[in-house]
């Protein structure tokens, strides 16, 4: 049986890959499983210093929820009362979004296709993405008259401004690659060919820099959305206590001094 998720870990990098590519990475109650626990692993490794989220083949990098299998249980829900399709909200797509937007380390989404519904939302949770050109993002709910989820009510807003949300959320279409760098939805365009090897190269740079100051630029970042200038004044105070404090700044400075490239230790 082939795994419908990939995890490998290699010089401190986490890669995880969809791979569902005949379903354009569709996801199902097996693939949701494993995503969760793969982003919740690389959450909780110290091993780890950055995650590469990216997924197989060409047309897709995540589609949302496989509607296929959906429907069946939507229909076994009406014949016992039950509501237990919808719990993979709870159980499945908001510990996937809380974990990469929340983890203290970099996380890079690779996006090579379309990125639609929880996929789309998936992409807004990483901190960098890179994006094939070949790529469109698609908010997708309202076309299954269903509201926002993974996240994107709270992800898209703040990336797009609250109007271009939603626009995007009433009357959902396809935002193609070149549109998706203009609104900041892409950090980084290029070629389909290109992709997997340049979103790489960023997650690699990512897992070779100072984690510390990451996960506190991360943190500070998170704080300031929802604070008052003096409360995230001193937020700043208190993370770069932190980030003065590892060794990955002294290692830093030290380098500064000798005109050196810092090797840093993630500490």
């Amino acid at each position: 049986m082939v795994d419908t998720v990939l995890y490998e870990v290699s010089d401190g990098l986490a890669t995880i890959t969809l791979n569902r590519p005949e379903a354009m990475n569709a996801l199902n109650i097996a693939s949701k499983v494993a995503l969760r626990d793969a982003v919740q692993a690389a959450a909780g490794d110290d091993a780890v210093r950055a995650v590469l989220l990216t997924a197989a083949g060409e047309r897709a990098f995540c589609v949302g929820q496989d509607l296929k299998e959906h429907i069946g249980l939507l229909v076994a829900d009406r014949e016992t009362g039950s509501r237990q399709t919808m719990s993979t909200v709870r159980e499945h797509y908001n510990p996937i979004v809380r974990a990469l937007a929340g983890m203290p380390k970099p996380v890079v989404a690779g996006v090579n296709g379309v990125a639609a519904g929880a996929g789309f939302g998936f992409a807004l949770a990483a901190d960098y993405r890179v994006v094939a050109d070949t790529a469109a993002f698609n908010t997708s709910f309202a076309g299954v008259a269903l509201t926002a989820d993974s996240g994107i009510s709270w992800t898209l807003p703040r990336v797009v401004g609250p109007g271009r949300a939603a626009d995007l959320l009433l009357f959902p279409r396809n935002i193609k690659a070149q549109e998706a760098y203009e609104l900041g939805i892409a950090n980084r365009l290029v070629p389909s060919a290109e992709l997997r090897s340049e979103a790489e190269k960023v997650a690699r740079a990512l897992a070779e820099g100072p984690t510390v100051a990451y996960g506190a630029i991360k943190e500070a970042v998170a704080f300031g959305l929802s604070h008052s200038l003096e409360e995230t004044l001193e937020k700043e105070d208190e993370l770069q206590i932190r980030a003065g404090s590892s060794e990955d700044h002294a290692i830093a400075v030290q380098a500064f001094v000798n005109k050196e490239k810092p090797k840093y230790l993630g500490r």
